[in-house]
């Protein structure tokens, strides 16, 4: 079994510090557990496991947002850790995928502890407000970043540091019949994912789209990719939005004719 490197480690924590910032921020995506599995991945020299780590969390994340304040799963340090472990440990992207849904919804107890101490700052800066102090309310926006990174640090650096002696103890102490279970379930979760998209999608609707999909994997899946498919799916969405806008334009000439015929 191969073990992490101080550089890949530094490298790591590094990118969970910009993706955090990121997912507080702009949002560009660096915090997404796709970014995140490929990355690490990347560095650890098994880009195939990051993307199928990455994908699977991802789809996992779908619809899933801080809504009102709720704590989700941590799918950014579940997927560096995940795919880490799944690397260094040789079993495979499905065991990555079993242990990183576990340490995702673990670590939302670290989110809990990083965003309860952040509010000490934000008390802060509505004191500098009362007293007109607009740099004391930088400072104290500035400062706030502070809990959040670390709430992601902390566990990602100890788990990266000590993955190797991590990996060796769980699979001194899970049984073969658990660690099979893990690798099943995270076979599994795709599917799950992709129920979860098809909730938030309007398939009763375009259900002949979704159906021309399916066939086209299903049955060409041995020289069909998903790309061609999606290039497909693109083609027919133009070709619907066309014809949406012929029909508007018909609608709209017809009813400016009653006008002039009133």
């Amino acid at each position: 079994m191969q073990g992490v490197s101080l550089l890949v480690v530094i490298a790591l924590i590094l990118y969970t510090v910009i993706a955090v910032v990121d997912q507080i921020s702009i949002q560009c995506g660096l915090y997404t557990p796709l970014f995140a599995a490929v990355i690490t991945g990347a560095l650890l020299g098994d880009l195939p496991t990051g993307l199928i780590v990455g994908a699977t969390l991802q789809l996992m994340t779908l619809g899933v947002a801080t809504y009102g304040g709720a704590t989700v799963p941590d799918y950014l340090s579940g997927a560096i850790m995940g795919t880490a472990y799944a690397i260094i440990s040789g079993q495979g992207a499905e065991y990555g995928i079993g242990l990183a849904i576990p340490i995702g919804l673990l670590l939302t107890q670290m989110d809990i502890l990083g965003r309860m101490t952040n509010s000490f700052f934000q008390h802060y800066a509505d004191r500098c407000a009362e007293n007109a102090d607009y740099k004391g309310v930088e400072r104290a926006n500035l400062l706030g970043l502070l809990p959040w990174v670390l709430s992601r640090v902390i566990p990602v650096a100890l788990g990266l540091i000590f993955g190797e002696a991590v990996v060796n103890g769980v699979n001194a102490i899970i049984p073969a019949w658990f660690m099979t279970g893990l690798k099943t379930a995270g076979a599994i979760l795709p599917a799950m994912g992709m129920a979860i998209l098809m909730r938030y999608l309007p398939i009763k609707k375009y259900y002949p789209y979704f159906i021309i999909g399916f066939v086209l994997i299903a049955f060409g899946g041995a020289t069909f990719t998903v790309m061609a498919a999606a290039l497909i799916g693109l083609a027919l969405a133009a070709l619907h939005l066309s014809r949406a806008r012929e029909r508007a334009a018909v609608q709209t000439l017809d009813e400016e004719e009653v006008e002039i015929d009133g």
